[in-house]
């Protein structure tokens, strides 16, 4: 039976305060409670936000970047704990969070596409990852649906998916069962009192005071209200519009795609995210547009024209849905987690690309400084204090 919420009232004053119902921030508050704290998360639509729109990429391997080695041991140790961190989701709710240990393609259309992927594939096992090097010709065996242009490409086995959707669900009903408090409403602004967080007054009127407060608030975590300056993240809304389509029911002959296949198209990065349940989901450009989630036109038609491009049989799928998002971009692209100079406020938010990837390790570390103080070792190098000699990017106010 799905847990009840229990009312704000019910904690009128948390050990924490999570300002923020997205991936980050319910996991946070499941794993705080399960610690013993009291928590309470404030949020207008707990379990909504990027969620909604992201594809669930696990690609700790075919998301690496060049400068970005110290981030891909972060990502590397939360995909090794989603297997566990799922079953015990799982067990806790009886639901299911469409997770796929399915694989990643990596493929090339030209080349200088197979010249830059090889580069890639080089770093990778540089890196000690496990990827390998397939021929046009096999990457096509693999996946039959892919352009015969197909050059070559990079299997890896290791990276995986879950649909951000469910997860979002489950973690929702988990934080319930586990007791966390929830306050359906927007958090407005900071309420600070001698150089301390002491919590946050609501868009409601509504005053939460708590011992600890996290900001997860995604791409909105630097507009909050009453932050000061040189605590405020500098983080920024990166907007990518995403495509979901219906395939075919799988036949003797195989499934329309088996696993997530990547490419870059045009100089632009393109995937394709095949779901259990016969959804694949297309995605995503990455404009900087400030706080427009507008889905427009010209979006939808690279997509598709990029797509049909790498699996033509695409654009014959029914479109289901077309979505536009924001993803929480930080100056280096990875995330901000652990205590600010600000006694009493944490971060965790920035997580740019990987907030589904980093969902697991996100939660683990912030349970345990808000039980114990101490920012775990996976952490210490992605701490808010990495930006604290610059001054903090100005940010557009979020529109009323």
């Amino acid at each position: 039976m799905r847990g009840t919420a229990i009312p704000a009232a019910a904690h009128p004053s948390p050990d924490v305060l999570v300002l923020g119902g997205g991936l980050i921030g319910l996991v946070t508050a499941w794993r705080a409670a399960g610690r013993g704290l009291a928590v309470t998360v404030v949020d207008p639509e707990p379990g909504g936000g990027a969620a909604r729109v992201a594809a669930g990429m696990l690609a700790a391997v075919t998301e690496l970047h060049y400068g970005e080695e110290t981030l891909l041991e972060l990502n590397l140790a939360s995909a090794a704990r989603y297997p566990d961190f799922v079953a015990e989701l799982e067990d806790a709710t009886g639901l299911e969070t469409g997770y796929r240990a399915c694989g990643t393609l990596a493929v090339a259309l030209d080349a200088d596409d197979r010249a830059h992927l090889r580069e890639l594939h080089a770093l990778q096992q540089r890196c000690g990852l496990e990827s390998q090097w397939l021929t046009g010709r096999e990457c096509r065996r693999l996946e039959p649906m892919l352009a015969p242009s197909v050059r070559g490409g990079a299997r890896v086995d290791g990276d995986h998916q879950i649909d951000p959707r469910r997860l979002a669900t489950a973690l929702l009903d988990a934080c319930e069962r586990a007791g966390v408090a929830f306050h359906r409403s927007r958090a407005l602004r900071l309420l600070t009192s001698r150089d301390r967080a002491l919590g946050a007054t609501l868009e409601d009127g509504t005053e939460l005071h708590a011992g600890q407060t996290v900001l997860a608030l995604g791409s909105h975590s630097g507009t909050l209200e009453g932050l000061p300056p040189e605590v405020a993240p500098p983080v920024r809304p990166v907007k990518g519009q995403v495509l979901r389509l219906r395939m075919p029911p799988a036949t003797r002959h195989g499934a329309f795609l088996s696993r997530t296949v990547r490419a870059v198209v045009r100089g632009g990065p393109l995937y394709l995210v095949p779901r259990e349940d016969g959804e694949l989901v297309v995605g995503a450009t990455s404009e900087e547009l400030g706080w427009d989630t507008t889905v427009t036109a010209g979006g939808v038609y690279e997509l598709l024209r990029d797509a049909h491009e790498l699996v033509p049989g695409v654009t014959e799928l029914p479109l289901a849905e077309t979505r536009a998002g924001l993803r929480p971009g930080s100056p280096d692209n990875a995330p901000l987690l652990g205590p600010t100079t600000l006694a009493g406020l944490h971060l965790a938010t920035g997580h740019y690309r990987h907030g589904v990837l980093l969902t697991p390790v996100t939660g683990e570390v912030l349970a345990e400084l808000l039980t114990t103080g101490a920012l775990p070792e996976p952490a210490r190098p992605f701490t808010p204090q990495r930006f604290a000699s610059s001054r903090p990017r100005a940010l557009q106010e979020q529109p009323v």
